[in-house]
């Protein structure tokens, strides 16, 4: 096994893309908060959701290894760059680090104990969407999106165990957008789920009405994407600028996915759009502490 192999099986990308959730969190609730207290709650914040994702996305790959033979079959597992026992051991490596990150966190601060609780939840729930939850379907798309947006409520009780309301817009906006794309990626993984018995919406009710249950998760976004603008959030004037470019760009996929044919091109694009939409909405979330 090669470093840059052990790097990839966690999907590197995504941890970064998910640790900004944490940061938003964190700059979010940053009022009354001392700098060296912010400080540290961001660096460690930051490690300890990139090495619980990296975690979840490499047993993600232990039980998908069959699956990923067909539908994702450059990844290094099924192409042989590591084998199951090395990816194992990344697993508890990659798990480890991450709670004993979140401990030292909350030990150096005098935290509550509610931001270990949440850490260990978010590793507990990323290994039962990969034993269980992922061949259940729609459970499975509902425990990714938790997974990805937890980061925003991590990062907030970092800083204070009172959660502003905005907190929680934007993590129920993070959240729908991607459970309309774990829909949609059911979607566009028809052929290789159905040969390993993975029960997605697609194959339980079909595509179409697979793509209606993933539309109104992306109508739910827009609404909670716009309420934030009801609260006191820091900066409104910021925000407002990002959440109608990000509104456009939903508002787009959304016609998308009601026009297209919904061929296996169209719903990668769809899938694309969808998280180009929800890393626009974190940018939002990110200027409105800003």
């Amino acid at each position: 096994m090669k470093f840059k192999d052990a790097i990839e099986i966690t999907r590197p990308i995504n941890c970064l893309m998910g640790a900004l959730t944490v940061v938003i969190g964190l700059l979010n609730t940053r009022l009354s908060v001392p700098l060296d207290k912010l400080t540290i709650n961001i660096i460690l914040g930051v490690f300890t959701y990139i090495f619980l994702a990296a975690a979840g996305n490499t047993i993600n790959d232990i039980y998908d290894i069959e699956i990923d033979k067909i539908n994702r079959p450059e990844r290094p597992i099924p192409r042989g760059s590591i084998s199951l026992k090395q990816a194992k051991r990344l697993f508890f490596l990659f798990l480890s680090i991450g709670i004993i990150l979140s401990y030292l966190n909350t030990l150096i601060l005098s935290l509550t104990l509610i931001n270990l609780a949440i850490a260990i939840f978010f590793g507990f729930i990323t290994w039962v969407y990969a034993k269980w939850g992922k061949k259940s379907g729609f459970l499975g798309n509902i425990i990714v999106g938790v997974s990805f947006s937890i980061g925003l409520v991590y990062g907030a009780y970092l800083n204070s165990p009172i959660i502003p309301p905005y907190i929680f817009y934007f993590f129920v906006t993070a959240f729908a957008l991607l459970v309309a794309r774990e829909i949609i990626k059911g979607c566009e993984d028809i052929e290789g789920d159905k040969n390993q018995g993975v029960k997605t919406l697609a194959i339980k009710i079909g595509i179409k009405p697979s793509r209606n249950i993933s539309l109104i998760f992306a109508l739910l976004a827009v609404v909670f994407f716009i309420l934030p603008i009801f609260t006191t959030i820091l900066n409104f004037f910021l925000f407002i600028i990002f959440m109608v470019i990000g509104l456009i760009e939903v508002g787009y996929t959304i016609v998308l996915m009601l026009t297209s044919d919904l061929r296996k091109e169209d719903l990668k694009k769809i899938s694309l759009l969808l998280k180009i939409g929800m890393f626009l909405g974190l940018i939002a979330f990110f200027f409105a502490s800003l």
